[in-house]
This record gives structure tokens, C-alpha cells and sequence, in this order.
């Protein structure tokens, strides 16, 4: 696999959402990146991890979660190519949480020194990665809005337009559908509802004719209608330089 196609998605989110030059791209394709193959619920980084990498998502999915006091799992966010999940890791050293691959995943390892040296000599990279984690911050806001205030079908169909908004941004959508490789139990456990009520709020979806939730892809049938019901403004997710 060349450079190009493992830093490709990555370097097309940041086009989409801030402004770097072809040197700093130059910059970025020079970093040393290990390229490793990851199967579905394999951990990439646990929480108390001490890592020396960031990691890159290539390809497929992964998510952040966290175990609660009583054992139960909550779905932090869930990220795609082009994703750094990891990249807090450079300057808060111990995990206070997991990373885990969502289906089959390829994955790039950048080490930290690298990165770091990055960072210094190329300030521009530096303030795009830095916008990154804000938007990151966002997003785990408008995830705290999603299951403090909305109800369960507006959470569900607010998570699927993320999730298409974000992948459409780096031409990973077909259309009004996507790939995503993630349970029913999953997407439970990300928006907050049982398991038994996500799947009446997938029929109840379905029904009205706004979304399809088939086995590892979701199709939108009716977007304007599925926004109204998400209450969905994408600003949060900041994918204009200008935003």
C-alpha cells in the first residue's frame, strides 16, 4: 500500500474542513506510519494504556467507549477514514478510555516523536489537528444533547445523518447509503435506548419510509424528513474551512 492511499482519506477530511498547503501534505505523507490489519473488537488502545502512537483509520470503522460502574458499555463516538481517534494520546499519556475496531479495519500506527517534530516545524499542521479536536469536542456535545433531550427515534436518526454527512465528506457514501458495520446492540448502546426499543425505532423508521437499517449498511429514503425528525444542523461537525 502506497503512502498516498494509506494518508488519502486523511488528507481529504482536512481539505474538506480546514486549510493546508501541499507542503504541509508533503509533510504529513514524510511521517513513518505502520500499517496493520485489525479485526472486529480487537482493542487498539484500553484505558490505562500508556501509548506511543497515534492511530490513523485507513479503512472501516472503529469506536470509543467506555465501562460504567455496573459493567454496561457506552459508545463514545465512532470514527472512519481519514479519523485520528487516538490523537489526545500526544499530550494526555494514559487512556481514560478504549479504542476498539468496529468490523475488519486497517489501521495506521504514527509514532509520537514524529508527530510531535510535526508539529513544530509545520504550524499550519499544527492549528488543522488542533481544529480537529475542537470539532471532536463538538460532536461529543451534540452526542450529550442527542440522549439528554431527544427522544429515541430522533437519536437514532440524529447518529445516521452524522454518520452520513461525515462520510460523504470523504466520498465514502453511495448515494443516500453507506456502510457501516455496527449492530443494532451497538447503536443501542451509542444513542442511550434499550436494545428491544432500538429495534422498535428502527421498524418505526422504516415504516414512515426515512432510513433503512439493514446487516452492515444504512440507506436514507427520505432526507429533508429524517432531519426534521434528528432536529439535525450539521454546523457542529464544521466541514468548511469558513465554519
Amino acid at each position: 500500500m502506497t503512502k498516498a492511499e494509506i494518508t488519502g482519506p486523511f488528507l481529504k477530511r482536512l481539505r474538506a474542513s480546514t486549510e493546508i498547503d501541499e507542503e504541509d501534505e508533503r509533510a504529513i505523507n514524510s511521517l513513518p506510519i505502520v500499517s496493520k490489519r485489525m479485526a472486529n473488537g480487537e482493542p487498539i488502545a484500553s484505558l490505562g494504556d500508556r501509548p506511543t502512537a497515534c492511530c490513523l483509520v485507513i479503512d472501516g470503522f472503529v469506536l470509543r467507549s467506555k465501562i460504567v460502574g455496573n459493567g454496561q458499555r457506552q459508545v463514545l463516538s465512532f470514527h472512519q477514514p481519514g479519523d485520528v481517534p487516538d490523537l489526545q494520546s500526544l499530550f494526555l499519556h494514559v487512556m481514560d478510555h478504549d479504542v476498539t475496531a468496529l468490523g475488519n479495519c486497517l489501521l495506521g500506527f504514527i509514532p509520537h516523536d514524529p508527530l510531535r517534530e510535526l508539529l513544530k516545524r509545520r504550524p499550519s499542521v499544527a492549528q488543522a489537528l488542533w481544529r480537529d479536536t475542537l470539532t471532536d469536542a463538538a460532536i461529543f456535545r451534540e452526542w450529550i444533547c442527542n440522549i439528554g433531550q431527544r427522544d429515541a427515534a430522533s437519536r437514532v436518526a440524529h447518529l445516521v445523518l452524522e454518520l452520513y454527512a461525515r462520510l460523504k465528506a470523504i466520498g465514502r457514501t453511495d448515494g443516500l447509503s453507506f456502510s457501516f458495520p455496527a449492530t443494532q446492540a451497538l447503536v443501542a448502546d451509542a444513542t442511550g435506548i434499550s436494545v428491544v426499543h432500538m429495534n422498535r425505532v428502527v421498524q418505526e423508521l422504516r415504516s414512515q419510509g426515512l432510513l433503512d437499517f439493514d446487516r452492515g449498511r444504512i440507506s436514507i429514503r427520505d432526507e429533508a424528513r429524517l432531519r426534521k425528525t434528528a432536529d439535525f444542523d450539521g454546523l457542529y461537525l464544521h466541514l468548511n474551512p469558513s465554519l
